[in-house]
């Protein structure tokens, strides 16, 4: 089948920072031009004023040089500015990708992706407006000033132009030697702050049950290992540099030994001499600049290349045609999820709803039901097969569109800073509508009452992940997250593990509301009580599909086994067991 490729956001970004920053090229050929001010000014006063007497030809000569100076000046005032502004755009272009970006792979790969990548974007933008960047831009203009030598004296333009090699495999030396020792430093530093976030996010659990001391012993062997790194990385660079500085100098007095041994022999005037020593000075700045500089060079390269990971792949964004509200029908197709190894997590998968049916997931631990749900919500990809939502695949489906016809409840709440009202609206800017449709979920949820005794109602903030509210409330005002925009699907991934009797009958007027308004829901639960209103049930083990079909027959299916298994010999029961681990607690419900 034929597809056709699609630049990414960060291929779009880096074509249009391109075109900002050819004026660049211009403004350092400006620049770099008129530093050749310094050498004509030394040359004309050598040959014209000291040899005419003439104060009117040196203050001609010293108008005009400070008028190219104050020239260079301002261009390079505005190179600065133009850098500074295509980082900031380069940010504000990037930003909000790497950041879609990374919540993308975070929501697929749990655990596996932190805030790095707008770091590394922040270490580029900073490469563009620091003085790191100026030896790549001012490396080009070198022959210049190789070329003006060779002009005063051939052997003048040697002796610059076999420095410059040497300094310049010095440079090369220096980024093999650093090479690796910085990459390794590079991640040993990255598992460090992984390390730190994890025990400050986790804080309450690390401080009460003594964790403190073991963390803190693994973050800082992978300190040592950074520090180690950055400490040869240090040292050899620190060598390299002390080395190309001595030889910076060496040469600088080699070509004025050379230039005064031309002078000497008639070959060469005074003026020469000096001259060439200024504009050997300036066709080598750039190496030396970019060995003092290479540090932050190497770091802006590799987050460049850790940002190619992340967003390299990642499709500019374009605004998506709203489709029409889904009337609820829904159907997986063969769903399979595979771990990177290969294992299968799901193993074909396949069901029908139609609008208003509610259908319990259910199956022992580890059967691979929340897997299964992340899919239905359109969080994960399915390794093989579709989730359709109306016919429309939601894993395709643009997630700000899906989003206000899906209600997701996860069994991590994952509630965020802000108020209730916030966080119920899903973040939408509050107004008069907003916040009705606010209202109308919390009492859907049945949490309206709860939300009214707090202390500033609807407005209270609830602090990082909900940290002020109890387990049963966070999960009540999840719920109320979830029903808000009145969604056609409905999922519920263990929607009451932390609610009380109250709750759960709560919990229960909801599911009967919902299905009377022909919502489609499906649920995960492990307690038995819940059942009471489901149309069909849907039992996993080992992620595959064991059975499927209306509550009552599933339910007499999973009876039978039971009583099956029961009468087996006892070594026989285990393997058994398992499949109906719940099963006896769903009996009880079906008779009640």
């Amino acid at each position: 089948m034929k597809t056709t490729s699609q630049p990414s956001a960060l291929q779009v970004v880096m074509k249009e920072a391109r075109r900002a920053i050819k004026p660049l090229v211009w403004f350092s050929a400006g620049i770099n031009i008129l530093m050749l001010t310094g050498a004509l000014y030394m040359l004309q006063v050598y040959h014209r004023v000291l040899g005419s007497h003439s104060l009117e030809t040196l203050v001609a000569l010293s108008l005009m040089a400070a008028a190219a100076l104050a020239t260079m000046s301002a261009l390079d005032i505005v190179r600065g500015r133009l850098l500074a502004k295509v980082g900031a755009w380069m940010n504000m272009r990037l930003a909000p990708v790497l950041l879609t970006a990374t919540v993308e792979y975070s929501a697929a790969t749990p655990g596996q992706a932190n805030s790095r990548p707008l770091r590394d974007l922040d270490q580029v933008r900073n490469f563009f407006t620091s003085p790191s960047i100026f030896p790549i831009i001012d490396a080009p203009w070198s022959p210049i000033f190789f070329a003006a030598i060779f002009l005063m004296h051939p052997w003048l333009g040697w002796l610059a132009l076999c420095g410059g090699i040497v300094l310049f495999a010095l440079a090369l030396l220096n980024e093999y030697i650093t090479r690796k020792p910085t990459a390794e430093a590079a991640g040993a530093q990255a598992r460090a702050y992984t390390q730190a976030e994890a025990a400050i996010r986790n804080a309450e659990v690390v401080q009460a049950m003594g964790m403190l001391k073991p963390l803190l012993a693994r973050w800082k062997a992978h300190q040592d290992e950074a520090n180690v790194g950055q400490v040869l990385v240090a040292h050899r660079g620190g060598t390299i540099s002390a080395i190309a500085k001595s030889f910076r100098q060496g040469l600088q007095m080699a070509i004025l030994g050379l230039g005064a041994y031309l002078v000497v022999k008639n070959e060469a005037s005074g003026g020469i001499m000096i001259a060439a020593s200024i504009l050997m000075g300036r066709a080598l700045a750039p190496v030396e600049q970019a060995i003092a500089t290479w540090k932050a060079t190497v770091g802006a390269r590799a987050a460049y290349k850790r940002l190619v990971n992340v967003a390299g792949q990642h499709p500019e964004v374009t605004t998506a045609l709203p489709l029409p509200r889904p009337k609820g029908k829904f159907e997986a197709e063969n769903i399979v999820l595979a771990r990177q190894g290969g294992e299968h997590i799901l193993k074909g998968i396949s069901f029908q709803l139609n609008s208003g049916e509610v259908m319990a997931l259910i199956g022992p631990s580890a059967a691979g039901k929340t897997s299964l749900a992340r899919i239905l919500a359109g969080t994960w990809r399915p390794s093989g097969g579709r989730a359709l939502l109306d016919g429309m695949s939601v894993a395709e489906w643009a997630s700000e569109d899906r989003g206000k016809y899906v209600g997701y409840l996860p069994q991590d709440i994952e509630l965020f800073a802000g108020t209730i009202s916030e966080n119920i609206a899903r973040f939408t800017p509050l107004n008069p509508a907003v916040f009705n449709n606010v209202v109308r979920a919390a009492q859907l949820a049945g949490v309206h009452e709860l939300i009214k005794g707090l202390p500033k109602g609807y407005a209270t903030e609830i602090g990082e992940s909900g940290a002020v509210l109890s387990g049963g409330q966070r999960q009540r005002i999840g719920l109320a997250r979830a029903l808000y925009g009145d969604p056609a699907l409905l999922i519920l991934d263990e929607p009451n593990s932390n609610l009380d009797h109250e709750g759960e009958q709560a919990l229960a007027t909801v599911i009967g509301g919902l299905k009377e308004a022909g919502t489609t829901l499906i649920l995960i639960s492990h307690r038995p009580s819940i059942l009471e209103k489901v149309d069909k049930v849907l039992v996993l083990n080992h992620g595959a599909q064991d059975l499927f079909g209306p509550r009552d027959h599933v339910l007499n299916e999973l009876t039978n086994r039971v009583r099956k298994v029961t009468q087996m010999p006892k070594a026989a029961q285990l393997p058994t067991l398992e499949v109906v681990k719940e099963v006896k607690e769903i009996k009880e419900v079906k008779e009640a």
